[in-house]
């Protein structure tokens, strides 16, 4: 059996390639939608890929199995959750017709090759949620090797019940989902040790709060060190650690959930956004579409094009792009010709497909020359900031997470996390300037940047609210917070 995770670092996304190695067919699980890569680690391992499978309809990106679907790979989708959460594009196939698919229910197996999968129903995270139980029959094994746990089991955490609620606005379902998640975790008492886990995310997703670094696990190690296992002693204690302290998910879960369900929008293979000259990025309203700028932020805060956005290429850049970036918008990227490649699949993993074009970032200076508009942003120190409050009576707006404002927070300030403020932007007064920070100052630059397009005042603090404490500025806090998740930026 052939057998490779392939992982997404800015998205912390694992999808997995199994193969037959006598027959040659293969089998990607939650694959991402650029399958390019997929393709070409099959081929140099002498491998087709025939099939593929999603454990549930996702969050947090889009999923790869429709343009898997359009070359002829038979579709392996869940049956179970009731109406809202069935796949409704599998008549949708390109010139008309339905696609190969085959809708599972728990307990279904069916083999690509000599590999025999089967579906377990793991509802919480979602109600359709599978895990695929994998054995290589062909090996000569009568027992399964491992369990492909989607977002159900993480390394170190279990998959979040809240997002339904939280990120796609369904009122009421948290806790139910919650209690569900718990009978899931009671099914999982069946499991034998020896099986590993092979998790559809690991540290970084927001999937859930306190997911591990390490690629994979087995069952009997998280049994013993997995602290939401752990902690289903009781229905009610789990339900209540599973619930507590869930970080905010980002703004563009709830479009990832609606169009994995009605079917993203084909691509037929990566998009080649064109060149634009100097000219061409000077004629552009930075206020009516998206100039994705990837610069430094030391660059970019002394100037950038008017109403630009501030998205440096870390691992968070894919996460901040699909907060920041309306659906709609046509996407103008400042970018090293290098990197052009990177920034387009970071995304269209997400659904932003609308890319009009680029330009080297180190041309900018010739859109200034060909009559662009150019801004900055205000940047000050926390004596700056005191004097700010204490003069201009600005809005100060803390784009931590809840649970880091709940830790300590400036007197008065607001807090919204960055990754929702574009959902939030009409809570934001437009008549007082904006007095903006994060922990360290990073959040915080993006968030401003945000703001600035939307036409806000914003003044940025250096360093954050860890230069605020460190300089022994007034600060107050929630009493009896706790905080789950270390924040460094």
């Amino acid at each position: 059996m052939f057998f490779r995770q392939i992982y997404d670092e800015k998205l912390a996304e694992a999808a997995y390639l199994i193969g037959c190695q006598k027959t040659g067919e293969a089998i990607v699980i939650d694959p991402e939608r650029d399958i390019d890569r997929y393709e070409a680690i099959a081929r140099a391992n002498g491998l087709r890929i025939v099939a593929v499978a999603d454990t549930h309809i996702h969050a947090d990106y889009l999923t790869g199995a429709r343009e898997f679907a359009e070359k002829g790979a038979r579709l392996y989708l869940s049956d179970e959750g009731d109406t809202d959460w069935k796949y409704q594009w599998l008549d949708g196939k390109s010139g008309g017709g339905r696609y190969d698919a085959v809708l599972l229910k728990d307990g279904d197996t069916f083999l690509v090759g000599n590999i025999r999968l089967r579906a377990i129903h793991t509802p919480g995270h979602t109600p359709e949620h599978l895990a695929y139980e994998v054995t290589d029959v062909g090996g000569g094994a009568d027992a399964p090797m491992g369990i492909a746990t989607g977002d159900f089991l993480f390394v170190g955490d279990l998959g979040r019940p809240d997002l339904l609620e939280s990120a796609a606005g369904i009122e009421g379902v948290a806790d139910p989902s919650a209690h569900r998640l718990y009978q899931t975790v009671l099914r999982t008492r069946d499991w034998a040790d020896y099986l590993q886990i092979w998790p559809g995310h690991g540290a970084g997703s927001a999937c859930g709060k306190a997911l591990g670094a390490i690629p994979q696990s087995t069952v009997g190690y998280e049994r013993r060190f997995n602290a939401a296992l752990r902690a289903a002693t009781s229905e009610r204690a789990f339900v209540d650690f599973i619930l507590d302290g869930q970080p905010e998910p980002p703004f563009y879960f709830a479009r990832m959930k609606r169009d994995n369900k009605l079917g993203p929008r084909v691509l037929g293979g990566l998009p080649k956004p064109p060149e634009r000259t100097p000219a061409e990025f000077a004629r552009l309203d930075g206020h009516a579409s998206a100039i994705v700028d990837t610069r430094p932020w030391a660059a970019f805060r002394e100037s950038h094009m008017d109403g630009a956005l501030f998205l440096p290429l870390g691992n968070s850049f894919t996460t901040d792009a699909g907060s920041m970036i309306a659906e709609n918008e046509r996407i103008y990227l400042v970018v090293e010709p290098s990197r052009v490649e990177e920034v387009v699949r970071d995304l269209i993993r997400i659904g932003l497909d609308n890319i009009a074009g680029w330009i080297d970032a180190t041309k900018l200076h010739e859109v200034a020359a060909a009559g662009a508009k150019f801004a900055r942003i205000d940047e000050v120190d926390v004596a700056g900031a005191q004097a700010m409050i204490a003069g201009d009576a600005p809005f100060v707006l803390d784009v931590r997470r809840r649970v880091e404002f709940a830790q300590g927070n400036i007197a008065g300030a607001s807090n919204i996390a960055h990754t929702r403020l574009l959902g939030k932007l009409a809570e934001i007064p437009r008549d007082r300037p904006i007095l903006v920070h994060c922990q360290l100052g990073g959040r915080s630059a993006r968030a401003a940047a945000l703001l600035a397009k939307h036409g806000h005042r914003v003044t940025n603090l250096a360093g954050g609210f860890a230069a605020w404490r460190s300089h022994g500025a007034e600060t107050a806090a929630k009493k009896g917070a706790s905080c789950t998740q270390v924040c460094s930026t």
